[in-house]
């Protein structure tokens, strides 16, 4: 029988760089996994920020200078990695709760991927405190449902806007305020997948809190509020192409702040053939990463044109 003692005597033991408020015990058996154990102070600098004195951010773990400028917001912490595969260099910085982050670059622009988590709350979260350490575009690269017959699974979805369903982004501004996606990245993941020759379709996508109920699927012993019983038929009249629980939220926060924000989905399932297969991550996360690759070369052109907004004619001359 195997005891705790014997387990923890087979692990190795590391200290990352130490800090007087946060610090992180690694825990790691001779695989590819990781375990973790985060040790937190208890000291912060005020209820209002929970930081430490050196800018640690209290749920993500981070601080200026270890987070690039564009930022990939995968929701599953194991896809960080499948991102950051396509990256020319990349290493953790660092894992607490459901935000795992990596950073590294592409052409020697700094990147980073954090984890965000399923649903918009603690997405928000994430954005909250990697724009306050340096982030301001965000790609987020995860899963959706197709409400359309022609988006199969393993197809790409590119979100233009989000039907604001979550809770979340109400509580920052009124639900008529829009959720869309920044036109400049949103035009660099198209890019991307035409270079790549994926399968993609680019539309609205509907944002909600719930996977089962909140997207019209039926709860335990067939439940489904009277609200929810035509909610993908309404999305469909609507030319709302695809479900999933975070880009709303995203969307919304970009705007408020002033930041850029794309979203590419893998479809999981298609709503209307009643089909689920998981495919098509890998071609999401080569799309968002091949996406930065064209969008940081628009930002050079951009800023040495002295310019505040990208335009085609900045990067495709006219023969």
């Amino acid at each position: 029988m195997i005891t705790s003692s014997d387990l923890l005597s087979s692990f190795h033991f590391e200290l990352s760089e130490p800090s007087t408020i946060q610090q992180r015990t690694l825990l790691s058996l001779k695989s590819p996994r990781v375990w973790r154990l985060s040790i937190v102070s208890e000291k912060f600098v005020s209820a209002a920020r929970p930081e430490s004195d050196e800018g640690v951010q209290y749920h993500i773990s981070a601080k200026r200078g270890q987070i690039g400028s564009y930022v990939f917001l995968p929701g599953d912490p194991d896809r960080v990695p499948k991102v950051a595969k396509f990256w020319d260099s990349a290493h953790e910085v660092s894992s607490h709760r459901e935000y795992r982050i990596w950073t590294g670059t592409i052409e020697g622009t700094m990147v980073s991927a954090c984890s965000t988590g399923i649903g918009c709350p603690a997405t928000a979260i994430a954005v909250e405190e990697l724009s306050r350490i340096g982030a301001d575009t965000f790609i987020r690269v995860g899963s959706c449902g197709s409400l359309v017959s022609d988006l199969d699974c393993g197809d790409l979805a590119i979100s233009t806007a989000a039907v604001r369903l979550d809770g979340t982004s109400k509580q920052y501004v009124e639900s008529e305020y829009p959720a869309a996606a920044s036109y400049d990245v949103t035009l660099a993941l198209i890019e991307a997948a035409e270079k790549l020759g994926r399968k993609y379709r680019a539309g609205h996508t509907a944002s909600a809190d719930s996977f089962y109920v909140g997207q019209g699927r039926p709860g335990v012993g067939g439940y489904l509020p009277p609200h929810a019983e035509n909610l993908v038929q309404q999305l469909q009249r609507q030319r709302v192409i695809t479900m999933e629980m975070e880009a709303s939220t995203i969307f919304t926060l970009a705007g408020i702040y002033g930041l850029r924000s794309g979203c590419v989905l893998a479809v999981y399932a298609n709503r209307v053939k009643d089909t689920f297969a998981v495919k098509g991550e890998e071609d999401a996360c080569r799309v968002a990463v091949d996406a930065v690759r064209i969008l940081s070369k628009w930002d050079a052109d951009r800023r040495k044109a002295g310019k505040t907004h990208w335009s085609p004619s900045l990067s495709f001359r006219s023969p």
